[in-house]
């Protein structure tokens, strides 16, 4: 870790997880400055080893704010995250059974990409969702009716949004760890409902920030809602609603993965009475009230997660590569936070056109991955040659988190 301070330039530090500052790219180090000069950022910005622009926030950053919320700080997938549950199904079958499509490890992810609606497909039908039932119900006749009441036909459309994967580095992994047993990992977030509330909000804050002639620039894309305003509490409100509706969509996801991977690995393999362990749920793009350094702050992980003492967490790595479980250390210098994932190298259009489609399923081949994926003429969007090395990203911090776990991708299915 080192840091940037340059009191003419900066109001805060920056404290960055990695070697030198020549491993930041320009636009980062500009969008990270832009953090440390916001008049009401608390101690210091923090960036992890992951870290890359973003829209107004660095990817991989964390910002403590005494008294306001950012949207553009938590982002447009709102709760977007990670969840992982271990089997003791060992991978062997998977690679080795045939079945009649295929593989069994080939089948299974047939099965889970006809099951489970990917990129910008929904259900045909609406689904019982009880993030949405429960906000529903919390709504008062006043909120209904007031500011935010264009975002109310967002619930209807959740219903049809939960348990879908979406697009983008989105992905179901069946994967192996070091002892050769079947992990299953999903990474989703809130699908369009979040990208509503970010753009709704960001949107008012932008015009509050105008009217109340902002000590932010606009050109930082930064704008702030007080969080005593009713803008605020509202924001804090759809937020939190947003990280439940992940959370959920995560978790069907994650049982319509299971259910299929235990009917076919019975059906094909003889495998049953299957084991399930380590279930592991972490958001990384939200707000959290938290208290650091005597102060009661809203921690904005944007591309990060929480890493307190003992928290275990997913940091995945590019399409195809190796993925990391972590306990956390509860290191305060980073607002007890941690990298996300990877972390890109190169813009998405940078690498489709760099990385072709065939290439990228080759390199796939190569590795032994199975790709399901209905629109393939993005893959090389998600080429791992486009991320940062997971080692190095890891190295960079061992004072944040412990790896307990490494796990090897077998099959992905992509958006």
């Amino acid at each position: 870790m080192f840091i940037i301070n340059e009191p003419n330039e900066q109001i805060v530090p920056i404290k960055v997880w990695l070697e030198n500052i020549g491993q930041l790219d320009a636009d980062c180090l500009r969008q990270a400055k832009n953090l440390s000069n916001l008049p009401f950022a608390h101690r210091w910005i923090a960036l992890m080893p992951d870290t890359h622009s973003g829209f107004g926030m660095p990817i991989g950053g964390v910002v403590a704010t005494k008294e306001v919320i950012i949207p553009n700080a938590v982002g447009v997938d709102i709760g977007c995250g990670m969840v992982f549950v271990q089997t003791d199904i060992p991978v062997e079958p998977l690679l080795s059974v045939e079945t009649p499509n295929g593989v069994l490890a080939k089948a299974i992810v047939g099965d889970i990409l006809r099951n489970i609606p990917t990129g910008f497909e929904h259900h045909k039908k609406r689904h019982k969702c009880a993030a949405v039932e429960t906000f529903e119900a919390s709504l008062t006749d006043r909120q209904k009716g007031g500011f935010a009441q264009g975002l109310l036909q967002e619930l209807e459309k959740a219903k049809f949004q939960v348990g879908t994967l979406g697009s983008g580095n989105h992905f179901i992994e069946l994967q192996t760890n070091e002892e050769g047993k079947l992990g299953l990992m999903v990474h989703s977030g809130s699908r369009n409902v979040g990208f509503t509330i970010c753009h709704f909000f960001n949107n008012l804050a932008k015009d509050l920030n105008r009217q109340w002639r902002s000590p932010v620039p606009a050109e930082w894309d930064l704008a702030y809602l007080p969080v005593d305003t009713e803008y605020g509490e509202e924001y804090i409100k759809w937020m939190n609603f947003a990280l439940e509706f992940a959370k959920e969509n995560r978790a069907r996801m994650m049982q319509e993965v299971i259910d299929v991977v235990l009917d076919r690995t019975a059906k094909y393999a003889g495998i049953k009475d299957v084991k399930l362990s380590d279930r592991i749920n972490c958001h990384h793009n939200y707000a959290s009230h938290e208290e650091h350094y005597g102060k009661k702050v809203w921690v904005h992980r944007k591309g990060a997660i929480s890493a307190r003492e003992g928290e275990l967490g997913i940091i995945p790595g590019a399409m195809g590569s190796t993925s990391y479980l972590v306990k956390g250390k509860g290191n305060p210098e980073s607002f007890c936070s941690c990298s996300h994932g990877a972390g890109r190298l190169m813009s998405r259009s940078a690498a489709k056109k760099k990385f072709g489609v065939q290439e990228t399923i080759e390199d796939l081949k190569t590795l032994g991955v199975f790709l399901g994926k209905v629109k393939r003429s993005d893959v090389g969007e998600e080429s791992r040659f486009a991320y940062k090395d997971l080692d190095f990203v890891i190295k960079n911090e061992l004072d944040l988190v412990e790896p307990i776990g490494k796990l090897k991708t077998l099959a992905v299915v992509k958006g």
